[in-house]
């Protein structure tokens, strides 16, 4: 399987479909191989590129701190592995955050920005503190690849410190934020705060909850994410 050296690891990834090049970074424990069914459907309209995060599936899982600015430079380096000098960036909740540092740290790598069910910032919560911990042993999908109960913790502590808020006025890419209106995870009043940080954003809302675009409507999110790399 193909790996990229970046930033001292090893990072797995695959590439699905032809035409212009999606990004795809993926949420907290998730792996390529859970989201084969919802790549192939992006694949139809894009060249997919999609990694394992750090901590996570067939990518090397060190357990040391990680951050969000560390998992976006991650990104980057699988970027420069394949030659992609510019792509449609799409990141999915700890994804959009990795996603959106890497079009604030490096935007003229980054085509279109698509963010889905994510936030620049994390709101402590129950749910986060004393649900989430809990996934890392009894996932919702099962992976081939199992995540380890410590990586699981070092990507969640990573997106729990970081937070965006000040520098969103400086994204000048187009971008959408796809949201469902029932996400108890990342509320939809973040996402509305993220669409008013961003000019010229877009803010679509979607029936369902955080993984939305997985269960009920994974076709109009589908539609949504090819109408929108489509435009120019």
């Amino acid at each position: 399987m193909p790996t990229a050296d970046a930033n001292g690891i090893r990072i797995h990834y695959e590439v699905h479909g032809e035409g212009r090049p999606l990004l795809l970074i993926l949420g907290l424990g998730g792996d390529v191989s859970e989201n084969a069914a919802l790549i192939d459907q992006l694949a139809v309209r894009s060249r997919v590129i999609a990694f394992d995060n750090r901590g996570a599936g067939r990518t090397d899982k060190p357990d040391a701190p990680y951050s969000i600015e560390l998992m976006a430079a991650d990104a980057l380096g699988v970027m420069d592995a394949l030659g992609v000098s510019r792509a449609d960036v799409l990141g999915i909740s700890l994804g959009g955050r990795i996603a959106l540092e890497l079009a604030l740290g490096h935007p003229e790598r980054v085509e279109r920005l698509i963010l889905v069910s994510t936030s620049a910032r994390v709101v402590p919560s129950w749910r986060r503190r004393h649900l989430y911990p809990t996934l890392s042993v009894m996932p919702l999908f099962r992976s081939r690849y199992p995540q380890p109960r410590y990586a699981f913790v070092r990507q969640m502590e990573a997106s729990a410190g970081y937070d965006a808020g000040p520098r969103l006025h400086g994204l000048t890419m187009p971008t959408v934020v796809l949201h469902g209106r029932s996400d108890r995870t990342a509320p939809l009043p973040l996402a509305e705060e993220l669409h008013r940080g961003i000019p010229g954003s877009r803010l679509q809302t979607f029936t369902g909850g955080h993984l939305f675009f997985l269960i009920r409507d994974r076709k109009r999110f589908v539609d949504a994410v090819a109408d929108f790399v489509g435009q120019g």
